[in-house]
């Protein structure tokens, strides 16, 4: 298991710089502004981390370890140029405090999920059907524009990516374990990384929609 937090962290980490770092360029620049998320090129952005997830999850068994290990990397980068534009709603103070609650409360999550004796498995086909409502919603609320669905939906998303922090740590943990050859246990990791980087990543910003100070 301390391979895959090594990933997710990492992941975290290499976003986070990422982000930063376009978010600045992005406050220096109105031209650049206009540039990104005036063209077609703000959906790529947003569209292309859900591409490197699908590939890496229906491409898993083809790929050696090493070739996903890079498509990890490169998705880690890409999710970080997607999330620079919380830069130009919120202060950075802002971004930064939630930031450590989040890792605060995920790791709390996890180290739960990774030592209770309870069995979690009974909670993923309720969590799996929350996620799907929640994307319902989320899109039906990008024509309605409602500051009280948002509101509902924000609440909704933290509870769910809490429970599959939980969730999601205990079902790596146990299938980690199950692996038999190098090979497997490497992709593992890496598989299981990109769950709880997610996870994180979502909390963050189901949290970031209640805690961020806006520009």
């Amino acid at each position: 298991m301390l391979k895959v937090y090594n990933y997710m962290a990492s992941g975290v980490l290499l976003t986070g710089i990422v982000a930063m770092l376009f978010g600045n360029a992005l406050l220096g620049s109105q031209e650049l502004v206009q540039t990104v998320y005036g063209s077609p090129l703000r959906w790529v952005l947003a569209l292309a981390p859900l591409a490197f997830v699908m590939v890496m999850s229906f491409g898993v068994h083809k790929m050696s370890s090493g070739t996903l290990q890079m498509i990890f990397w490169a998705f880690a980068t890409v999710m970080g140029l997607s999330l620079a534009s919380i830069f130009l709603v919120y202060t950075g103070e802002s971004v930064a405090r939630t930031f450590f609650i989040t890792a605060a409360s995920f790791g709390a999550l996890s180290l739960y999920g990774y030592t209770t004796k309870k069995d979690l498995s009974g909670m993923g086909t309720f969590l799996f059907m929350g996620l799907i409502g929640l994307i319902i919603a989320s899109i039906v609320n990008i024509f309605m524009a409602s500051s009280m669905m948002q509101f509902v939906i924000s609440v909704v998303g933290v509870l769910i990516f809490a429970g599959l922090t939980a969730y999601d740590t205990q079902r790596i943990k146990q299938s980690y374990y199950m692996m038999a050859t190098g090979e497997a246990v490497a992709k593992g990791a890496i598989m299981g990384a990109v769950s709880l980087y997610l996870d994180f990543v979502n909390l963050f910003m189901y949290l970031l929609s209640f805690l961020g100070n806006r520009e």
